[in-house]
């Protein structure tokens, strides 16, 4: 499946405008857990973001406050949702919460995703592939925050529906995952 993500209309990007998008495949599996592998695409020189070097990667916090990509898991018709974020160090991060922005903790993800970047000079890719419980569908948001070196932020996702950038909202639960 392939998506296209939008700038929040509040943040938009700097100087030349670029093409945000995301392609997800989801594997079932007759196990219990499932495959999903997430490439976030950027039309626009990797030169151009704020990129932290790559690196041993481990689990952090406050990732979006740079350039981050993020998935948002929520079995179908649940107020619970997952939130994993994805820096281009290989730096990750996962948190459940109870409902909308509600009673968030550390996830316990069993193993961490794997995380890697292609830099293609012209456009680039972060790459996440996350284990999800199989068996059940899932709604799905997908964002990024982007940070260029002028400092502009922009804020991207399958939809905007609040005034200023809002990843949780439920109604940024715009795909499905089989």
């Amino acid at each position: 499946m392939q998506f296209t993500l939008e700038p929040h209309p509040s943040a938009p990007p700097g100087g030349p405008s670029f093409r945000v998008w995301a392609t997800v495949d989801h594997i079932a599996s007759l196990g219990p857990v499932a495959t999903t592998n997430i490439w976030f695409g950027v039309g626009a020189p990797a030169n151009r973001f704020v990129i932290p070097k790559l690196r041993e990667p481990w689990r952090a916090d406050e990732l979006w406050q740079t350039t981050c990509f993020e998935a948002f898991l929520r079995p179908a018709g649940a107020e619970s949702y997952r939130e994993w974020n994805f820096a281009p160090s290989g730096n990750w991060g996962a948190y459940d919460f109870s409902s909308y922005r509600e009673d968030m903790a550390r996830a316990d993800v069993g193993s961490p995703p794997y995380i890697r970047m292609e830099d293609n000079f012209t456009w680039w890719t972060l790459g996440a592939t996350i284990a999800v419980d199989a068996g059940q569908p899932w709604e799905l948001g997908l964002s990024a925050v982007l940070e260029e070196k002028d400092g502009t932020k922009s804020f991207w996702a399958l939809a905007h529906p609040a005034e200023t950038p809002d990843f949780h909202h439920p109604d940024c639960f715009a795909a499905q995952l089989p």
